[in-house]
């Protein structure tokens, strides 16, 4: 006996990443909706081999659907997460509604998949932030075994973390730059994006920083540890999928970096390709399409007493986002709803 599976968003980038995975890892369907907007109405997705036509996400009835992969924005999330919770179908939510409720677990299954007992207060289970999501993978067994003091993060962020729009626009832009007459103006981002770097992912906030930044802290202390000190600089860059993150973490312990190198060898979901060579090591190209979060460029950090450096490539869409909703899925099934 398998589960009835709603997709709420089926029509973006996340929601069609979301049932490609649950297809390729043979998640055990027995039934399953693709719900969009009404302008979406009838638009057809893939779900592996099968066709699945839109419905209505306004005129849908979650009783009787065991969980509801939630792939929209934080507004519409409000409105009709709580209804779903409402009707006995288990919300796993990709929005940033609920990921600093204390009533609602945040999950990275590889970090604490134990969390997800927690759901039934609200019958919802918040997914981090895309770039929160590779970073504690990579970090959490070498918390487990050196004691991780304080994390430094620069992040290198695609578009694809925008929606469509913004890839959209860097494409557009990157053309336009060779077109005369056909440049195109900076409508997603503030600033041009093609052939550009921009510091500013998300509002400011009082403090300088942006909500990004922030989340990256908070995501991580309440996933992670309370105790880390994290401080991160979020960059979007003219990739079109696939974060990159420098990573420098001071431990309490002294960690050797071949010791750090065997713990992530082990550790799961992560690969390590580093080859202290040209071209050994992982770009964002070549996550795109991957389950892993890719680990490079191990090496100490003399400056301090304990620190490591470390290099961190995702897919976004997947790792980031729709991978981790649906691991999520399948933690919940094993540990709570027992079916399948």
């Amino acid at each position: 006996m398998g589960y009835k599976i709603v997709v709420v968003g089926a029509t973006g980038n996340v929601g069609h990443e979301m049932l490609n995975i649950l297809a390729e890892r043979e998640f055990p369907v027995d039934e399953i909706a693709a719900l969009a907007s009404r302008r979406s109405m009838g638009t057809e997705v893939s779900f592996g081999d099968r066709t699945l036509k839109c419905q209505d996400l306004d005129q849908f009835d979650f009783t009787g659907w065991d969980m509801a992969l939630f792939a929209v924005g934080s507004d519409a999330t409000k409105k009709y997460a709580p209804i779903a919770a409402k009707a006995g179908c288990v919300v796993i939510d990709n929005s940033s509604l609920y990921r600093y409720d204390p009533d609602v677990p945040l999950v990275v299954p590889e970090v604490n998949a134990a969390a997800v007992d927690g759901y039934a207060k609200k019958n919802i289970i918040a997914n981090p932030n895309c770039s929160t999501a590779q970073m504690v993978v990579a970090l959490k067994p070498l918390h487990d075994r050196a004691r991780i003091k304080r994390v430094v993060v620069s992040t290198y962020q695609s578009v694809s973390g925008s929606g469509k729009e913004a890839m959209d626009e860097l494409w557009n832009q990157t053309k336009g730059m060779f077109v005369p007459g056909q440049e195109v103006a900076p409508s997603v981002y503030p600033k041009q994006i093609a052939f550009n770097v921009i510091p500013h992912i998300d509002v400011f906030l009082d403090d300088g920083s942006t909500k990004e930044e922030w989340k990256m802290v908070a995501e991580t202390k309440k996933i992670m540890d309370p105790k880390i000190k994290l401080t991160a600089t979020c960059v979007r860059v003219p990739v079109f999928v696939g974060h990159s993150e420098a990573i420098n973490i001071e431990f309490e312990d002294f960690l050797d970096e071949d010791e750090a190198r065997d713990i992530l060898r082990e550790a799961p979901g992560i690969l390590v390709v580093d080859k202290r060579e040209d071209g050994g090591y992982i770009t964002p190209v070549e996550s795109v399409g991957e389950y892993a979060t890719y680990i490079s460029r191990i090496r100490q950090d003399s400056t301090i007493d304990n620190g490591l450096n470390i290099w961190c490539v995702s897919d976004n869409l997947r790792k980031g986002a729709a991978l981790n909703a649906v691991q999520i899925a399948e933690v919940l099934g094993q540990r709570c709803l027992k079916k399948g």
